[in-house]
């Protein structure tokens, strides 16, 4: 008898406990896709090209078997069963609140006809929910958090059963020509998807980047990061076989590194906890900060064209790769929120529009880490300064002169105050659309203000 292999963000086929649960069913797998338009339509072209980009890579992995449909899976996914007579759909675990709702709900329909609904793994070394502390309750912080995260382990890689076979079955009309056109339709410029491209990507980043890691991890003007997440994003890797990979190393690179992968897993356990912190301010005691009303400001800063060359750089590197250096999403995010003075949503929306990487916990939460209202317990005096950020980050100014282009002429750390330079706007780079010492000391009246009316 057949059974069902849902995929959405386990897009994978090494480390999968969802697969080998299917596979010990004792009958054929079939691996299923569905384009659900509640998500299709939302994501925009960038994320959608990743998505078929990475789709068309995991066909390939499940060796052209894996059947794409199209439409409302709380339907679709039960009358597949019904039609090849499959007693269970089986699937990783959702955490974040339209995954699960949605799940829920598909269980329902599966059980109304008798099929079985079976959860096995997440997306996470630690399925959200499972960390709590000594009262039973969800940690706030980071720190104690990823100790408890650490002290809790995870289970090794999952291992493929041998015996493992996988069935055929004709994909919805036309659903394989939507994922080619969105990969034609793809604006930025991808990487390499799949697997075997991630686990290449890893390597690289583990012999060369690794040891360097803690410190080279804040230089956008470098390329020391791991560039994994946007293969984290869609389960392409599970970060389990990475925390596995990296036992026989040590240093503070890999403490640094094993350190970023549980602010991940951390800010999946908070949205898990606390669904509507994707729109909402997590802590509502600051739900009376004033905040402007976006303006051209927000389109300058949208385009890059702010006047400040790290953030531009930074936004210009978001519409050309889909991807953005983590520490310049800081400076962009902290520029937004705290010079411009717009509430963290709109970025967090303009960053999920562009971001191939774009993990609903992972950016709502550093967008609330930035702005004051998350999980940081002390956010009040952070305001990061966009010059001295890129003269300490981007200390040659390669960063912004690669992107940035009209300040090619600008050499070494003076390209970050091209206004101090005889010709730094002499090819249309734009003057500063807002004067930074005085709307810092603006933001920290708002933030005074707010803590006042507690």
């Amino acid at each position: 008898m057949t059974t069902l292999l849902w995929l959405r963000r386990d897009l994978r086929r090494g480390d999968h406990p969802a697969l080998g649960a299917a596979a010990g069913e004792g009958g054929p797998v079939l691996p299923v896709f569905v384009i659900d338009p509640a998500f299709w339509g939302d994501a925009g072209p960038v994320r959608r090209g990743w998505l078929a980009a990475t789709l068309l890579a995991t066909r390939d992995a499940y060796d052209g078997r894996l059947c794409l449909l199209r439409g409302d899976p709380r339907v679709l996914l039960p009358e597949l069963a019904s039609a090849l007579g499959a007693d269970a759909v089986h699937a990783s675990t959702e955490s974040e609140p339209g995954g699960h709702a949605r799940d829920v709900a598909v269980a329902d329909a599966l059980t109304g006809r008798g099929v079985r609904w079976v959860e096995t793994g997440s997306p996470y070394a630690v399925t959200p929910g499972r960390i709590v502390n000594g009262q039973g309750s969800p940690f706030k912080v980071f720190t104690p958090f990823s100790k408890a995260w650490r002290a809790h382990g995870w289970r090794g890689p999952a291992v493929e059963p041998p015996d493992v076979r996988f069935a055929e079955h004709d994909s919805a009309p036309g659903a394989w020509a939507i994922v080619e056109d969105a990969l034609r339709a793809c604006p930025t410029t991808l990487p390499p998807a799949g697997e075997a491209a991630a686990m290449e990507r890893w390597h690289t980043f583990l012999d060369a980047s690794l040891a360097g890691y803690d410190t080279d991890r804040d230089r956008p003007d470098l390329d020391a990061t791991s560039r994994l997440s946007p293969y984290l994003k869609f389960g392409v890797l599970h970060p389990r076989t990475l925390l596995t990979d990296l036992e026989p190393h040590t240093g503070r690179g890999v403490d640094r590194f094993v350190a970023e992968l549980a602010w991940r897993e951390f800010y999946a356990d908070v949205l898990a906890n606390h669904p509507d912190s994707l729109t909402r301010d997590l802590r509502p005691e600051l739900g009376s900060i004033a905040y402007d009303e976006p303006d051209a400001r927000f389109d300058a800063w949208r385009d890059g064209r702010t006047g400040f060359p790290i953030v531009d750089a930074g936004m210009r590197q978001l519409l050309a790769e889909g991807w953005m250096h983590n520490r310049v999403r800081m400076i962009t995010a902290s520029f937004l929120t705290k010079d411009l003075h717009l509430w963290w949503p709109l970025g967090a929306k303009h960053f999920l529009d562009h971001l191939i990487d774009g993990d609903l916990a992972s950016n709502a939460h550093g967008w609330q880490w930035v702005a004051g209202t998350g999980t940081d317990a002390s956010p009040y005096f952070r305001v990061f300064n966009p010059i001295t950020q890129g003269e300490k980050f981007d200390p040659r100014g390669d960063y912004v002169r690669r992107w940035v282009p009209e300040l090619a002429h600008v050499a070494g750390v003076g390209v970050h105050q091209p206004w101090t330079h005889p010709s730094g706007h002499a090819h249309g780079y734009p003057k500063p659309i807002v004067d930074h010492a005085a709307e810092r000391l603006v933001a920290l009246e708002r933030y005074q203000q707010a803590k006042v009316k507690l």
